[in-house]
């Protein structure tokens, strides 16, 4: 399979995939004062961020941030999960005179 339709697919899928699990959005209900979101939910709210930023856009009730929370630990996987997921990209790029 040619490289660049391997990552197409593989692009696709993880997409598709965030789309669907976008059910456990920010601010959807899931979370409330006797359920708050945790350090795992923080790495998932980090992932979905601009999912839920686009989302955000059209729906009222849904933010980029869970509000009921555990504190420091949700935050931690928050920032944690956004950081490497968007920092994490540059780390797969390569300049355009580099071949293998």
């Amino acid at each position: 399979m040619d490289m660049k339709l391997k990552h197409f697919f593989m692009l696709a899928t993880v997409l598709l995939l965030m789309t669907i699990l976008t059910g456990c959005v920010p601010g959807d209900g899931t979370n409330n004062a006797e359920n708050q979101a945790g350090f795992f939910w923080g790495i998932w709210h980090g992932w979905i961020a601009p999912i839920s930023l686009i989302i955000g856009a059209f729906k009222e009730n849904i933010r980029l941030y869970e509000m009921n929370n555990t504190g420091w630990w949700y935050d931690a996987g928050f920032y944690i999960a956004v950081i490497s997921g968007f920092g994490g990209i540059s780390l797969f790029r390569r300049n355009k005179g580099e071949r293998n």
